[in-house]
């Protein structure tokens, strides 16, 4: 009985070890959901422009030294696609990006996808879906991001400030990419096109949790270079002074990496 026993606590020793290394070995320096917008406002073209845009990000050699600048050099990242009320898919499951290759087949995955939806904007259901991705996440990160991409405000499902709220509650930062529309729907203006700004709303009713910012497409075209600058300031965040500087530079500047149409709004 007394070797039974303690051949138990032997096995049972060795199964923590093992789990606390495997724990540790699942570590990463960003949990980051992407969050696009494929409501009825996003035409076929602007949602190619979209998904292309994500695609190429992930893959730019800014954003994989951001990512190798962290201590432990990997992030992991799942594409959400969301529309109207109850309309939301997770398109890409937790994913590790630690370099080329990775990020390669990420974004090849991407492309490869179906469009989700074409219904009406929910961002409320889009925060919602996209807090609960955490829940299911195989790796683990002091740092939890929600990357919200539109060209909308809500007009499905509930307030979004509550939706908004409630994740920022659970320490997860919200931050926005407004792509801007050149013309105003004739059916609904002010729905891309809202008094003081799309910008502003998302500012207002959709970002939250510290440092969370607002970046702009002013179209949809540049809509790529965008992304990377927001991925690389989310990234860049909580890195060394190097680039911990260059987030606050694509925060604070009119200036992107590459020169286009594009500007920023933080809010701290």
């Amino acid at each position: 009985m007394i070797r039974l026993v303690r051949c138990l606590l032997a096995v049972a020793v060795l199964i923590l070890t093992g789990t606390g290394l495997a724990r540790a070995a699942d570590q990463v320096d960003l949990l980051l959901v992407l969050a696009s917008d494929v409501s009825r406002s996003v035409d076929h073209p602007k949602f190619l422009l979209q998904r292309e845009g994500y695609a190429a990000a992930i893959s730019d050699p800014h954003v994989l030294e951001a990512i190798k600048s962290g201590p432990h050099q990997r992030i992991a990242v799942c594409f959400v696609e969301w529309s109207g009320f109850g309309a939301q898919k997770l398109v890409i499951d937790w994913t590790i990006i630690d370099g080329p290759a990775a990020a390669r087949k990420f974004g090849d995955q991407l492309l490869e996808s179906p469009r989700s939806f074409a219904d009406r904007t929910s961002i409320s259901g889009g925060i919602e879906f996209a807090t609960a991705q955490f829940e299911h996440a195989p790796f683990e990160s002091t740092r939890r991001t929600i990357d919200v991409s539109g060209d909308g405000t809500n007009n499905a499902g509930r307030d979004v400030r509550l939706a908004r709220d409630e994740a920022v509650a659970k320490g997860i930062t919200i931050n926005g990419l407004v792509i801007l529309s050149d013309r105003p729907l004739s059916w609904n203006a002010e729905h891309t096109n809202p008094p003081g700004g799309l910008d502003n709303y998302y500012r207002e009713n959709v970002i939250g949790g510290p440092g969370a910012f607002v970046m702009v497409a002013e179209n949809f075209n540049s809509f790529g270079q965008a992304i990377i600058n927001k991925m690389i300031a989310e990234i860049a965040s909580a890195r060394p002074r190097r680039y911990a500087a260059l987030s606050t530079l694509l925060l604070a500047s009119a200036r992107p990496l590459e020169p286009l149409s594009f500007r920023a709004v933080r809010t701290d």
